[in-house]
């Protein structure tokens, strides 16, 4: 599943790419992914200048003047930008057509989406999808105090709390796992026992994977390329994720992983405690 990184990767490239650009015509083959599809982009859209491409979390919004559209690439989404003659493969369920050139939306297993906030509905960050998201772990407000803070009380494991999106965006699986290696930490650490100078270590070791992440291209591990058809290499650099049975790159002990509600746990027992 495309994670913050993947996300931000996508995101530079069609903002190097498309905005300034005018959408020509809407083509929407598939009537929902995870839901319906709104039958009237291309009356909204077509004439429109894309102004922006930004992101929120996991979510992309491509913003026009009338309003946003909001896309998430689901477990397997890609959002590419092609010529406008490139033959169609399956699945590609959605064109902006810009001219000669074409974002195309490709959902094998349907699970992203593609919605419509008008911006007589005011900011997008008040759309349901995004107003109980948690704070963006590259802006200025996300570090050791907020995390120490988030985390009295609670019970839950640390890595898990991290993966509900509620106390900081973007952190999936992949550099959840990273992330708690870089800062020692295991990832069954009940997060109401983390220090504030534990909370400072993980706060930081956030930034930096995320930011190594994006550098690398993001993450492909099965499917996922960039708006311009690249696949990112960052797994090639993780210290323990998909890592089980072989060495720590740091003190040589087996790379340790279970099952946590279907995900993958990756720790080193010697680094993280």
């Amino acid at each position: 599943m495309p994670e913050l990184p993947e996300v931000e990767v996508v995101r530079t490239g069609l903002a190097a790419t498309a905005v300034g650009r005018t959408v020509t015509s809407v083509e929407r083959r598939a009537p929902a992914l995870r839901w319906p599809i709104p039958d009237d982009l291309h009356a909204r859209l077509a004439g429109r200048t894309l102004e922006a491409v930004e992101r929120r979390g996991k979510y992309l919004l491509l913003a026009f003047d009338t309003g946003w559209l909001i896309v998430h690439l689901g477990m397997s989404g890609t959002l590419a930008w092609a010529r406008a003659d490139l033959p169609l493969r399956a699945h590609d369920h959605l064109d902006l057509v810009f001219g000669d050139g074409v974002l195309r939306l490709n959902d094998p297993r349907r699970f992203g989406a593609v919605l419509w906030h008008d911006a007589a509905d005011g900011s997008p960050q008040g759309h349901p999808l995004l107003a109980s998201l948690g704070i963006e772990p590259f802006s200025e407000g996300f570090d050791g105090a907020l995390l120490h803070a988030g985390t009295r009380g609670r019970r839950v494991a640390i890595k898990q709390l991290l993966l509900s999106g509620t106390l900081v965006v973007g952190v999936g699986n992949i550099y959840a796992s990273e992330s708690l290696f870089r800062a020692g930490i295991r990832p069954s650490t009940p997060a109401r026992t983390l220090t504030r100078p534990r909370c400072d270590r993980l706060a930081d070791a956030i930034r930096t994977t995320l930011s190594a992440a994006i550098a690398a291209g993001g993450s492909t591990l099965r499917d996922f390329v960039s708006s311009e058809g690249a696949s990112g290499y960052f797994q090639l650099e993780c210290n323990v994720y998909d890592r089980a049975g072989q060495p720590c790159r740091v003190c040589g002990e087996p790379v340790r992983m279970r099952r946590d509600q279907q995900r993958a746990t990756y720790w080193c027992v010697g680094c993280q405690r």
